[in-house]
């Protein structure tokens, strides 16, 4: 018996022999009342956070016990990303976790993980922002069962990575833009209203989207010589409104060809870059290499992308649920945690070191799929 209602069992015994005793009752009601919501609300914080908390909406905090992992441990990060092994000298980067406002994120626990999805396949598609997540998340699982059998192996665009104790295939479809890219007699073409590509998708258990990256991309990185759209040839557009109807052109796929029942949906969201000081108040800054620290407080001053009002214009017309990993405020104020020379060539302020930012994207995506 519950000690609330215990106190609702002698309150319906006791003796009414007076306005005393009636006043007695109805205050003990209204706090067993209380009891009552105190505690669902404390629980459905701890047990169902996703229904109470915004995850999205915080600040970084220092915490030595991170990172979720030593990038040591993990043999397939790819060297764009291993700022350790790439003689990166500072780790303060490392040691900060996302914390949201009114709630805390469940830490990855990599076991829970492979038992939850044990005999299951998880697929990320899209551009290297989609490969910084899938490492991730291969480096969250196989350190936590550094013994664990697996198999790497790659095909054509697609890369898979199994735990065969598990079978559990972790899967990167390359996918720059989501829609087609094909080879035609007149060149390179960019399909806005073609997918075909999703046949690779269909009947997986967990999909994880992501495009944004190359939609800027110009002159030699472009690898497009013209945009179709519903049969007529384009030989540029605005690339903010390209973006737009490949999304819808997404969006209508997902409705088309998804079955809640058997596949959750996801969108990575708009990972951000740093090449501009004046937009986290250093004025005269033109990359982040040096950021060591992440921005204190919860505001980014130079504002969201526009980008990210395009996407979320787009996820709320489709039918089928699907969650936005809204990473893209907590990615701003990370100005610390880009490769920057520490890379694979050049100054990357657009990828993100490995461990760092992107194992707090699954760790609440983590916090999304185990954590119910």
């Amino acid at each position: 018996m519950t000690h609330t209602t215990l106190i609702l069992k002698r309150q319906f015994f006791f003796k009414m022999d007076g306005d005393w005793n009636f006043f007695t009752i109805f205050i003990g009601i209204l706090t067993s009342l209380f009891v009552l919501l105190f505690h669902h609300s404390n629980a459905s914080t701890i047990y169902n956070p996703k229904q109470s908390c915004n995850f999205f909406e915080g600040s970084w905090i220092e915490d030595e016990t991170y990172p979720l992992y030593n990038s040591t441990q993990c043999p397939f990060i790819e060297h764009e990303f291993n700022c350790q092994r790439n003689g990166r000298p500072d780790k303060n980067y490392l040691k900060y976790r996302w914390q949201p406002h009114g709630c805390s994120l469940q830490r990855f626990d990599g076991q829970a993980f492979l038992q939850k999805f044990k005999g299951k396949s998880i697929m990320f598609v899209g551009d290297s922002l989609s490969r910084n997540q899938w490492q991730s998340l291969v480096c969250l699982l196989y350190t936590s069962l550094p013994k664990t059998k697996y198999n790497a192996t790659r095909v054509g665009d697609v890369s898979l990575f199994t735990f065969l104790d598990f079978k559990l295939d972790v899967m990167l479809d390359r996918s720059v833009y989501l829609v087609d890219v094909v080879r035609e007699e007149k060149g390179r073409i960019l399909k806005l209203d073609s997918i075909e590509g999703g046949k690779l998708w269909k009947k997986i258990d967990m999909l994880i989207f992501n495009t944004w990256h190359w939609w800027n991309r110009r002159g030699t990185t472009q690898p497009w010589d013209y945009i179709e759209i519903g049969g007529q040839y384009y030989k540029d557009m605005d690339r903010v409104a390209a973006f737009e109807r490949a999304l819808f052109t997404w969006a209508k796929w997902i409705d088309a060809n998804i079955n809640p029942a058997k596949t959750m949906v996801f969108f990575q969201g708009i990972s951000p870059s740093h090449y501009n000081g004046t937009n986290w108040n250093q004025p005269g800054v033109k990359t982040c290499l040096g950021q060591s620290q992440p921005m204190s407080g919860s505001i980014y001053p130079g504002g969201l992308p526009p980008a990210l009002t395009v996407l979320k214009k787009v996820l709320s017309t489709i039918e089928k649920p699907v969650t936005l990993l809204d990473v893209t405020n907590l990615c701003l104020l990370r100005k610390d945690g880009h490769p920057s020379i520490y890379g694979l060539s050049g100054m990357d302020c657009s990828h993100w070191c490995l461990a760092g930012v992107p194992d707090i994207w699954n760790e609440i995506l983590y916090n999304y799929v185990v954590i119910t």
